[in-house]
């Protein structure tokens, strides 16, 4: 049925609002193609442990009725129903850490959370280059709990079925993950030398839907302040910066099913504000990339974010 889906969506363009809501199946339209032919059913699978993962004080999703469920899918571990928002630490050894930190915020459509390929693999990388890292674990849009009730949601909304709703202020729409990043922030500078953090070097990074999180953390997360951004396969729609916006780095193949074809807007905006910006556009890689080994050159943005946060002296001891 997802392939289906995914050849439907390719043949028409979807509303944004349509495509965003239909974020757990964004991964299966980018690797339904035989360079990752890897599994691509959803499998529940027991909650796995998380330890070291600490509750943030945004408290229960106002209106859950359905619990946080996990699912396996190409390989990887996947949460879907978060009604409580966590923040996991991956931090450096402490002979390699630069004091820079970045909060890493996994994608999904805001309806399910790509924990591995976006959240925890991501957080190990950075942390081995020295850079602490912390996996946002936001709250979610509530889906049906049944697997087969929420493929099918899914595949009404690609469908058009559901009439997407009208594109929102961000500050709105996301009022609950924007809370959620804003208190992930606070934590961090909270306990900044517990953790051997330089409180003003925090930056966020986000993929997908995430990178709309991040952008929107930016942009309306009022004390949040990350120090720099990075948008991996984000919506690129042009924004009005504010006079500080932090150094933003973009990430984008070429052949993205979702964000591909709308312009450059976003990077355009930082442009035209005179604030940092570094875009890297990969001719193929399609949707949800991460830290997938595939075969295209997509797979090199996370040595091109590194060389990024090293230029701008993260990689580094400040002082």
């Amino acid at each position: 049925m997802q392939a289906k889906i995914c050849m439907e969506t390719k043949r028409r363009p979807v509303p944004l609002a349509a495509r965003m809501a239909a974020g757990a199946l964004l991964l299966a339209c980018a690797f339904a193609t035989p360079a990752m032919a890897q599994d691509d059913r959803m499998t529940p699978i027991a909650a796995p442990a998380q330890p070291d993962a600490i509750v943030l004080d945004t408290g229960p999703l106002p209106g859950a009725k359905v619990q946080e469920s996990w699912h396996r899918q190409y390989g990887s571990v996947f949460a879907r129903n978060v009604t409580v928002a966590t923040l996991t630490p991956v931090l450096p050894a402490r002979a390699k850490a630069t004091g820079a930190a970045v909060i890493v915020a996994p994608g999904g459509g805001f309806r399910t959370l790509s924990m591995n390929n976006e959240g925890w693999d991501v957080a190990r990388a950075l942390a081995d280059k020295g850079v602490a890292a912390f996996v946002l674990k936001y709250r979610l849009v509530q889906t049906p709990a049944e697997m087969p009730a929420f493929e099918r949601s899914m595949a009404e909304m690609f469908s058009g079925a559901a009439r997407p709703r009208p594109q929102q202020n961000p500050a709105v729409e996301l009022a609950p993950q924007i809370a959620d990043a804003r208190a992930a922030f606070a934590l961090v500078r909270a306990r900044a030398a517990e953790w051997g953090i330089d409180r003003d070097r925090i930056g966020m990074a986000g993929f997908s839907a995430g990178a709309m999180l991040t952008l929107s953390t930016a942009l309306h997360g009022q004390d949040a302040k990350p120090a720099f951004i990075a948008n991996i396969y984000g919506p690129l729609t042009p924004v009005t910066p504010p006079p500080d916006a932090p150094p933003l780095f973009v990430a984008l193949a070429a052949d993205d099913p979702f964000f591909a074809n709308a312009g450059y807007g976003l990077v355009d905006s930082w442009r035209a504000a005179k604030r940092p910006v570094e875009f890297h556009l990969y001719e193929q890689g399609g949707h949800g990339f991460g830290m997938y080994p595939k075969t295209t050159t997509s797979t090199g943005w996370f040595d091109g974010f590194t060389r990024w946060l090293g230029m701008h002296g993260y990689l580094q001891r400040k002082g």
